[in-house]
């Protein structure tokens, strides 16, 4: 329930058919797996931290200090009842930089292994090298994770998605979160191993 529901499928089912069945149990919550939401506001409010903690990598927390409280409420209103054009009009804020300085502070990702008993991933990375390069998405998994990426010359053991497709190991990382982070701002990169068939 605190994972987007695109991660989990990313995840848990890339390689099943569409629709996802789910099955939903009324009865004997597993309180050791997931996180037990007794109401909305709870929700809304590890919604909104995890924005919070978007915008201190990004932005230093500038953006989401400046905005008012009914602000904070259009971004969690327009995600909550489905409507874009009211979740975008607040969100967008959160996705510019200043032209001077060619992308965010840090890019805000996690990864997700399946593979692995750790939860996720999660370090400071700048979308920008020293001298003034763009990173990509490989840069990042050859620093942060490097057994998910094939040497030149060796096997692809790997798929890594990102919303269900599985991007270009060369694909600028200020792009990818600017276009394809969740509404929690937040880049959710699942690695998953290599399907057989």
């Amino acid at each position: 329930m605190h994972y987007p529901i695109g991660l989990l499928f990313d995840l848990l089912a890339s390689s099943s058919a569409l629709p996802w069945n789910i099955t939903v149990h009324f009865k004997s919550f597993p309180e050791k797996d997931l996180l037990h939401c007794p109401s909305k506001d709870v929700i809304e409010a590890h919604f909104m931290s995890c924005v919070k903690e978007a915008d201190a990598l990004k932005h230093k927390s500038q953006v989401i200090n400046e905005m008012q409280k009914k602000d904070h409420k259009q971004l969690w209103m327009g995600l909550q009842n489905d409507r874009f054009d009211q979740f975008w009009a607040i969100n967008r804020k959160l996705m510019e930089y200043p032209a001077e300085e060619n992308g965010f502070r840090y890019i805000p990702f996690r990864i997700y292994q399946t593979t692995t008993e750790r939860p996720f991933i999660q370090k400071l990375f700048r979308p920008v090298s020293t001298d003034g390069q763009l990173h990509t998405l490989g840069d990042l998994l050859k620093e942060v994770c490097p057994s998910a990426v094939a040497p030149e010359d060796g096997e692809k053991k790997n798929q890594v998605m990102i919303h269900g497709i599985e991007p270009m190991l060369e694909t600028p990382l200020q792009w990818l979160s600017e276009h394809l982070s969740y509404p929690d701002n937040f880049l959710h990169i699942s690695i998953i191993p290599q399907p057989t068939d």
